[in-house]
């Protein structure tokens, strides 16, 4: 008998709408994931904090967990407390270093994990993969996908405005993640999965071309359908193929040569990804990645996140490095220091007029 189709790992639900959070309950026991309503809630001191004072009275039956960080001990500590009782299920309620913690812990004791976001920094709300800080640096560990995304707009706006526009560097830098994974196939015979290529791609193009601003509830949606659909892909594809390429390379750079200065993940990647795609040939699809990282108030070339022209070029020099074995347009091409300076002098001339 032939397989004709293919089962998709992807939440049970998917709510995204101005006051979502206060049907978290009703959500909860709808779906089946826990009508006891015997939950582990995981929160960080900040917005999770502030946000328990609120649910706590729809959610009697749940015992909270604070997370200290995003570091793997933080999490294998949150797994450890949470052995000592029965929970049907559990809950990521804070941004991604919480919800990272709550996946790991989540995965380690064998339950299904909701993840209830309060900012949009990065497509690791919905992906397959935990990003922890250990002893060697910075690891990425593969769990189960969320079974639930909650995410209340009214509480993203609420959130500082530099969370929602690193969620859109990391949305914007799908589109050269997946020209390096075709750049890929190309040369090396890689295969592509072509709807996880399709999914992520088509999400960071929505976001890149959406007229709306960070304040607008419509882009807002957009913005936050994106990041879903990039965990989709991943989970699909098995791997961070469809929204890791040459701009990730280049921010694990950024964050291993200058880990005290490195900016914000989304950052570093739109600025990745505009030059990646610039190196690849592409100069219009560079300038209106950049054009519209601009638009949105992010950074496009290194100068603005605090690095000079030479550090930054280091940092491209170094980025293969990071991951070994990954094929993008800077093992491709393969360019001396001198070059590299060069390329990034010309892109950053194009970008600035």
């Amino acid at each position: 008998m032939p397989v004709l189709t293919r089962l998709i790992p992807s939440p049970l639900v998917v709510d995204i709408r101005p006051g979502a959070l206060d049907d978290l309950a009703s959500v909860l026991a709808d779906q089946r994931i826990s009508q006891s309503g015997k939950l582990a809630v995981a929160i960080s001191d900040g917005s999770g904090a502030r946000l328990r004072r609120r649910l706590a009275p729809s959610l009697p039956g749940a015992d909270w967990f604070e997370v200290g960080g995003g570091t793997i001990d933080d999490a294998v500590r949150l797994a450890d407390g949470m052995k000592a009782s029965r929970y049907d299920a559990v809950v990521g309620l804070g941004g991604g270093k919480v919800i990272d913690c709550a996946k790991f812990a989540a995965a380690r004791v064998g339950l299904p994990m909701v993840a209830v976001a309060t900012n949009l920094s990065h497509d690791g709300i919905c992906s397959p993969v935990s990003i922890l800080d250990n002893d060697a640096g910075r690891g990425s560990y593969g769990v189960p996908t969320p079974i639930a995304l909650v995410v209340d707009l009214a509480v993203i706006r609420e959130a500082p405005i530099r969370f929602v526009r690193s969620g859109i560097g990391d949305a914007v830098s799908n589109i050269s993640a997946v020209a390096d994974w075709e750049l890929a196939h190309r040369v090396n015979g890689e295969k592509v999965d072509g709807l996880a290529a399709a999914l992520a791609r088509q999400a960071g193009e929505a976001v890149l071309r959406h007229p709306g601003g960070c304040g607008d509830d419509g882009f807002l949606t957009v913005l936050t359908e994106g990041l879903v659909l990039s965990g989709i892909a991943m989970s699909i594809a098995g791997h961070t193929r469809p929204s890791s390429g040459a701009c990730h390379e280049i921010s694990h750079a950024l964050d291993l040569l200058y880990p005290r200065r490195a900016a914000s993940h989304g950052e570093q990647v739109g600025i990745g990804a505009a030059f990646a795609t610039y190196l690849r040939g592409d100069r219009e699809g560079a300038l209106l990645m950049a054009a519209t990282l601009r638009r949105h108030g992010l950074p496009v070339v290194a100068g603005e996140i605090g690095f000079a022209d030479d550090e930054f070029v280091r940092a491209v020099e170094f980025a293969p490095q990071t991951r070994p074995g990954r094929y993008t347009v800077l093992e491709h091409l393969d360019l001396s220091p001198a070059r590299t300076g060069e390329a990034y002098a010309e892109y950053a001339a194009a970008v600035a007029g």
